[in-house]
Parts: structure tokens; sequence; C-alpha cells
């Protein structure tokens, strides 16, 4: 991966201050095969906080328990499973404290 140059002027035209925030590109670039995996899931179904604990915790000790990797009513990866339902809890989650802490 090319390494962007680091311009230590700020106040030239055109410069943006990157440093310290996260590089979201190292998500899309680093798993898109994952992502899209996950993609497929979210589009499958959806539903309530304690649906998607649930239904992560079930197709988490499926991975460990079943011989076959995916599930079988959507044919799609047990992993892809946990880790859309895992985000799903996350962004309720944090969807939830923002209301809870607006100016936070």
């Amino acid at each position: 991966m090319p390494v962007e140059p680091v311009e230590k002027d700020l106040h030239k035209p055109g410069v943006k201050d990157d440093a310290g925030k996260p590089r979201m590109h190292l998500i899309t670039e680093g798993f898109p095969r994952a992502l899209l995996a996950v993609g497929d899931v979210a589009t499958f179904g959806a539903g309530a906080f304690s649906r998607y604990t649930s239904a992560m915790l079930r197709h988490h000790l499926a991975e460990g328990a079943e011989s076959a990797d995916v599930d079988e009513d959507s044919q799609l990866e047990h992993i892809a499973m946990v880790a859309w339902n895992a985000l799903a809890r996350l962004e309720l989650h944090l969807r939830h404290k923002a209301r809870e802490n607006p100016f936070n």
C-alpha cells in the first residue's frame, strides 16, 4: 500500500490534517470479501437488539458444532452471520447511547 506524503504546513491550500484520525480506507481495502459477506447477511434479514444477540450466539455456536461452515437456511457463512450480528448490536448500542448523551 502506498504511503501518502505528510505535509507539515497545514496553512497551504488543499492541505488536510488527518493526524490521529481513523484511517477508514484500511477497512474497505483490507476486508473486501469479509465486508461483502457481511453485506449478504444484512440483506438476508434484520431485527431488534436481542434478536441480533441470539442470532450471533447461535451462529457462533454453530461454527464450532456443525460440520458445515454455512447456515442451512440462508447458505451464508456462519462466521459472516456472527460478524453482521455483532455489528448490528454495536450500531444499536451506539445509537441508544447517543440519544442518552446527545452532547457526547
